[in-house]
């Protein structure tokens, strides 16, 4: 993906969230290939424009002005990241239009600069998860703010993450993190372990603390990190955590007793039980990340008509309907829309980059050759991947495609004791012959 084009964000506006009219200088926003609501990065089919959602959330009439920006100013094509954040594809001339109505809406940063720092991931059941072992989104709105507001924070990476779980069931625990923290109970208190360069779901963690310094526990890492962090040290896994550690100046607890218990399977569709008496949780997914101005409009009056107006989208590329008490009928109308409401579709457990439509970079259609490969109905959780940087997929899946051209892949299936993608299995298939060697295998030996 090229570099974004110096000068072409149209606007800024102050703390209070105000547009202002008129545009920037050509230095606003530091130079960076990852698009934000801020700035169009270019593309092949066009330019890119990330929306960031806090939590996930989002209202219905903020859908509707993302479906109305995708279908007025683009091709249409919305996509749900592996991040729970939207993106706009194949942005023309009328950009500055496009970022004009996002930011009507409420859906910037409270300060221009805090745009690319505003990555902050938390389960989409936050605050209505059975199995929640506190309510994450005060503490999440403390983080956000230091993110976007705390100058100094804004020399981090547009890529630096940091993940809060609260020891909800329904929880994406392998998407890697700057700095993750995550809900225990010891002794009777919820404590937050804490680690670096990794993720709940598979690492050990470095400490803990208690609820009320989870704030301060982020601020300091972020500061101990940009202390001793080189130019090109822009994620903690280029540190040695050692040295960040050794400027935490807070108290730290043991985290023995710490053992994130795993999310459970296919949580991330279907419709699940709230705390809240007679309200349920229903959950979909976008085939192959990819919503249309219809689905989203249509997703939102939905979460109007039997929610509570609000929408949350998902690392597994979905959205979430929170407060609903008819979710049969949901359900019905989110499959009518063409989201996946079931793991029983093959096209729920694909995952596809952009592919060569979208991408200079990628060697083959991956989109399309995932739609025809989950028409073979093989029932493994499969991500295509156009090039070796594989974008789409923040975890290594049990099988991955990798391009080598045109329709062809070579196929690799995870094993933890092997690095990249996993184990070379066999090379330049085509997607029947792929579908038919993954159809004569038994889906548990590829789920490790």
């Amino acid at each position: 993906m090229p570099p974004d084009k110096a000068g072409i964000i149209p606007r800024l506006y102050p703390s209070t969230g105000s547009p202002v009219n008129q545009t920037p200088a050509v230095n606003t926003l530091r130079p960076s290939a990852c698009p934000g609501l801020l700035r169009i990065v270019q593309a092949l089919d066009g330019g890119i424009c990330r929306i960031k959602l806090a939590g996930g959330s989002i209202s219905a009439a903020q859908a509707r002005a993302v479906a109305d920006a995708a279908q007025a100013y683009a091709g249409g094509v919305i996509e749900a990241t592996n991040r729970a954040n939207l993106q706009i594809r194949g942005i023309g001339a009328e950009e500055h239009a496009l970022i004009a109505l996002l930011l009507a809406a409420g859906l910037g940063p409270s300060n221009a600069a805090g745009d690319d720092v505003r990555n902050l991931m938390l389960s989409p059941s936050a605050g209505i998860d059975e199995q929640m072992l506190f309510d994450t989104r005060p503490l999440a709105d403390q983080i956000l703010a230091s993110l976007q507001n705390v100058p100094r924070f804004h020399e981090l990476s547009a890529k630096f993450a940091v993940q809060l779980d609260g020891g909800e069931a329904l929880a994406m625990l392998e998407h890697h993190h700057d700095l993750w923290l995550s809900a225990f109970v010891r002794n009777g208190e919820t404590l937050l372990a804490f680690g670096l360069a990794g993720c709940p779901g598979l690492d050990a963690p470095l400490g803990a603390v208690r609820l009320e310094q989870g704030h301060a526990l982020v601020t300091a890492v972020l500061e101990a990190f940009l202390d001793v962090a080189t130019p090109e040290q822009t994620r903690m896994r280029h540190l040695v955590v050692d040295k960040v550690l050794s400027r935490l100046s807070l108290p730290l607890l043991c985290a023995n007793g710490f053992k994130r218990p795993a999310s459970g399977a296919s949580l991330h569709m279907g419709t699940y039980p709230q705390p809240q008496k007679n309200q349920f949780y229903v959950a979909a997914v976008a085939p192959l990340g990819r919503l249309d101005s219809t689905m989203l409009k249509g997703a939102a009056q939905l979460a109007d008509d039997y929610g509570d107006g609000t929408l949350r989208f998902t690392p597994w590329q979905g959205v979430l309907l929170p407060y609903v008490e008819k979710p049969g009928v949901v359900t019905e109308r989110l499959a009518q829309l063409g989201l996946l409401c079931s793991a029983d579709q093959p096209l729920a457990r694909m995952t596809a980059c952009t592919g060569s439509s979208g991408c200079a970079k990628a060697l083959a259609d991956t989109k399309a050759d995932a739609a025809q490969l989950a028409a073979l109905h093989t029932d493994h959780d499969v991500h295509l991947s156009g090039c070796p940087r594989s974008c789409a997929a923040a975890h290594i899946a049990p099988v991955t495609l990798l391009a080598v051209s045109p329709g062809h892949y070579d196929l690799y299936f995870r094993e933890a004791a092997q690095p990249g993608f996993g184990r070379l299995h066999a090379r330049n298939l085509s997607i029947e012959a792929a579908g038919a060697l993954l159809r004569a295998r038994p889906r548990s030996n590829t789920d490790d």
